[in-house]
């Protein structure tokens, strides 16, 4: 089991949530893309907590990889939201930028497994 509170790419996960991205999305998207934006952000230091809890280096692999596919989702959903301007474009770079960060980091760690 690994400290999940200690990891770095937990942590910038977390600060990802805390940008609050669709604060300025229209109310119809509240079911629609606020949602799945939601769920994407949540999800990738959610599955990296779990990975930590896992019992080998091989499911924590595993966790880090819904992870990282979660983090694709969410750049995805800001390039959608971008192109539909419900973001501006600055942010919406400076989270991707954010978003690339955690991906190198959560590769970087699934390599430092060993699996």
């Amino acid at each position: 089991m690994h400290n999940f509170k200690e990891l770095k790419v937990w942590k910038a996960g977390i600060e990802i949530w805390k940008t609050k991205l669709t604060r300025s999305f229209p109310n119809e998207e509240k079911f629609g893309l606020i949602s799945q934006m939601t769920r994407s952000a949540v999800s990738i230091p959610s599955n990296i907590a779990e990975g930590c809890g896992r019992k080998s280096n091989k499911e924590l692999y595993q966790f880090l990889n819904i992870a990282l596919v979660s983090s694709f989702e969410l750049e995805t959903q800001i390039i959608i939201a971008r192109e539909f301007n419900y973001i501006r474009t600055e942010k919406a770079e400076s989270i991707c930028d954010m978003i690339i960060e955690i991906q190198k980091m959560i590769s970087g760690l699934q390599k430092s497994l060993n699996t």
